[in-house]
């Protein structure tokens, strides 16, 4: 064996120093981060992303901690559907491509029309719909919305000290079904004036009616014309903060995607005697 076949095998048998082990697994960890990370982005970006819910607008359907399967493609790609909100930062401009409408009774995620921030709520209303509710009852288009009664049901809210029981409905629109909560002390927005549904916008409402900002909430938003709110371009009051201005209706554009399945939960039930506990779930279909 010559000395440098030696040289070179005693060089390949030597081992490494703590410094060149540590600069080979940085060099490792970055060939994958650079080929995972753009394959998560676009996979974010143009079929599924995952969301976690952060109040309890939707109960029971949805609560604190789900972890949620939002589907991408399901209403067309626009700047919102960028992740992580890049896309406000990039000079896409208004509009979607391959715009779908929503149906009723879909779970959506979408933009909040006044300030950056991501909202999940129900489709009641499609654009020239007359929405209104009248005593906590729902009524499209003229028609109460069919309901049905299930239940009460007593449970500590999140982040909140005081029992609270709701009244538990089924409401049904055309082959959808949901679940709805009205809580026995009621809210203002049980009643509300009668909202038409102006063109390219969407009206959402939360499963949990009495715990939810949503588009019956006028705060900061249009007010009524004898009795009706139709004008999806209202300004705000002036000195009044965009982070207080109700949803009102809803831009079709500012669709992020349709929330499709809870993938699981960090949800923990907050028990006090006389409360219950609501079930959880783990790969559970909205």
């Amino acid at each position: 064996m010559s000395s440098d076949q030696t040289s070179t095998r005693e060089s390949a048998e030597k081992p490494k120093t703590l410094g060149a082990k540590v600069k080979q697994e940085l060099k490792e960890w970055g060939v994958t981060l650079s080929i995972f990370i753009p394959l998560f982005l676009v996979f974010s970006m143009f079929f599924y992303e995952q969301r976690v819910i952060p109040s309890e607008s939707m109960v029971p359907n949805l609560r604190v901690g789900d972890r949620v399967a939002v589907a991408k493609f399901a209403y067309g790609y626009n700047r919102y559907s960028v992740p992580f909100g890049l896309g406000k930062l990039l000079p896409l401009g208004d509009g979607t491509v391959f715009q779908r409408m929503p149906e009723r009774g879909d779970v959506v995620v979408f933009e909040h029309p006044h300030f950056s921030r991501v909202m999940i709520k129900r489709v009641i209303g499609l654009p020239g719909d007359i929405v209104e509710m009248r005593g906590e009852q729902l009524f499209l288009n003229g028609e109460p919305v069919t309901t049905a009664f299930e239940g009460r049901l007593t449970y500590l809210p999140h982040g909140q000290h005081r029992l609270r029981t709701a009244r538990v409905y089924t409401e049904t629109m055309g082959d959808k079904s949901w679940v709805t909560h009205q809580w026995e002390q009621g809210s203002p927005s049980d009643s509300t004036p009668v909202f038409e549904v102006p063109a390219g916008h969407l009206l959402f409402m939360g499963d949990n009616r009495d715990n939810s900002k949503d588009g019956r909430d006028l705060t900061g938003h249009c007010p009524a014309h004898n009795g009706v709110v139709r004008d999806a371009g209202c300004e705000l009051p002036p000195g009044m903060s965009a982070e207080d201005a109700s949803i009102g209706f809803v831009p079709l554009d500012h669709l992020i995607g349709r929330a499709e399945t809870v993938i699981f939960s960090t949800y923990r039930c907050g028990r006090q005697p006389g409360g219950e506990c609501l079930d959880g779930r783990i790969w559970k279909s909205l």
